[in-house]
């Protein structure tokens, strides 16, 4: 069964990973991703424990190149402006500065088959500088985030339904990568407010949760910590009553959509208890 054009576009337009029909080929490098089986998230899961999966920081890096592995994901074709990743000193510390002008890509640092324990967060600190004006993450032609921290996991294929489970196979038969089944996606959206939960206007595989809107000022640091199982129950506990292992996070930007420009900056991610 092959995808119909909105899914199709879904896969050309979602990461890293970044889950497309080729959503997948890498720009910069090929990722490699290892299935492992689900882990329980409940008191089982703690035994034994998992280490906390390391994600390398931004802030020890030197020049302006994010350190290995983050690496650059961008559309197959490279039909669109690449959406720039690079490291600059802000307030005395480098920081990823991510800047959008009418382009599309994620900076994707993979960690294939990471388990996590119960109650580990995602932490993270960012600011938005400029916003994107039309941006709507509900509408497929304002499906643009200035900002996005995500993480991909390894769902069993067999818990999707049939449509998607097929949709899924094709993507990456053409893309020739395991792409990934559910991925979770932290946004900065100024229409909506902090907590909304919503799928991807083009895929049900991506889902999305709003911590920083319109209420947040701009050129000021946020920082989150997010508990990612709790996060995962809540966007795909229909599909699944376990956590799957991580494969990977990114950091991501766009405006292809409604052809505009942004300016961000993102601070160390990690994974801790």
């Amino acid at each position: 069964m092959m995808p119909n054009q909105p899914e199709a576009h879904f896969f050309r337009r979602q990461f890293a990973i970044k889950t497309i029909a080729a959503c997948a080929i890498c720009t910069c490098a090929t990722a490699v991703f290892c299935q492992n089986p689900s882990v329980p998230d409940g008191p089982a899961a703690a035994t034994p424990k998992a280490a906390a999966p390391v994600i390398s920081p931004f802030s020890s890096a030197g020049g302006s190149v994010p350190p290995a592995p983050w690496r650059v994901v961008g559309l197959p074709g490279g039909n669109k402006p690449l959406t720039q990743f690079d490291l600059a000193p802000l307030e005395g510390r480098a920081v990823l500065r991510v800047r959008t002008d009418h382009s599309y890509a994620n900076l994707v640092h993979d960690l294939p088959g990471a388990l996590l324990a119960p109650g580990m967060k995602l932490r993270w600190r960012w600011r938005l500088d400029q916003p994107l004006p039309g941006a709507d993450l509900r509408q497929r032609q304002g499906d643009d985030s200035p900002l996005k921290v995500c993480a991909s996991f390894d769902l069993p294929i067999e818990q999707l339904g049939l449509v998607e489970r097929n949709l899924l196979r094709a993507a990456r038969l053409a893309s020739r990568e395991k792409l990934p089944s559910a991925t979770l996606c932290y946004v900065w959206d100024a229409t909506l407010p902090a907590g909304t939960l919503l799928d991807n206007a083009f895929t049900h595989r991506v889902r999305m949760i709003v911590v920083d809107g319109a209420e947040q000022r701009l050129g000021q640091w946020v920082a989150h910590a997010q508990d990612l199982a709790a996060d995962f129950r809540r966007a795909f506990g229909n599909e699944s009553a376990t956590l799957p292992p991580l494969e990977a996070v990114l950091v991501g930007g766009d405006s292809d959509n409604t052809a505009s420009q942004s300016l961000g900056y993102v601070g160390d991610i990690t994974l801790t208890p």
